[in-house]
């Protein structure tokens, strides 16, 4: 089942999320719906909060093969001390296209949706979604840290080149 996004302003976007401590049928539903949610915006992210759902949980695509990562409660456990620029956009800022400098590694512990503990490492591509998502559950979101937005312009000589 597909799911409204949140599209800013909104209160739930910018609440910290409360911890999840049921690990049943109901947040496994929510998951599901989530990812579905996800591919069909074409996001590689997706936040409880973007869904009306203030808990901490979102699920992810990461690697080459864009495998599926849920997580609940995560923290950010460490961040690599080099950082780098790149793009990102949202799904509760539909159109809205920016700069924003982020730590190039992390290390994430988290539970998975039958409450088990996990730890993972992410670097470059995959800890700069990791972070946004985990910003978006801390009530903090993507505009605060952009360092410029991109016009449609920008936009479209990138995609061009990425064609190429």
């Amino acid at each position: 089942m597909l799911l409204t996004i949140i599209e800013n302003p909104a209160e739930v976007l910018s609440t910290s999320a409360k911890e999840v401590t049921k690990f049943d049928e109901k947040l496994a539903t929510l998951l599901d719906h989530m990812y579905e949610t996800m591919v069909e915006s074409d996001g590689v992210g997706i936040a409880a909060p973007q869904v009306n759902e203030g808990i901490r949980a979102a699920v992810l695509e990461l690697g080459e093969e864009r495998e599926v990562l849920e997580i609940i409660n995560p923290v950010i456990t460490e961040y690599s001390v080099d950082t780098n620029v790149d793009l990102e956009g949202c799904l509760s800022f539909p159109g809205l296209f920016g700069e924003v400098e982020r730590s190039n590694g992390v290390r994430v512990e988290a539970q998975d949706r039958d409450g088990n503990l996990f730890q993972i490492e992410a670097y470059d591509y995959d800890a700069r979604v990791l972070q946004h998502e985990i910003d978006h559950l801390n009530g903090i979101l993507f505009d605060s840290k952009l360092i410029r937005i991109l016009t449609d312009e920008e936009l479209e000589q990138l995609y061009a080149e990425e064609e190429e």
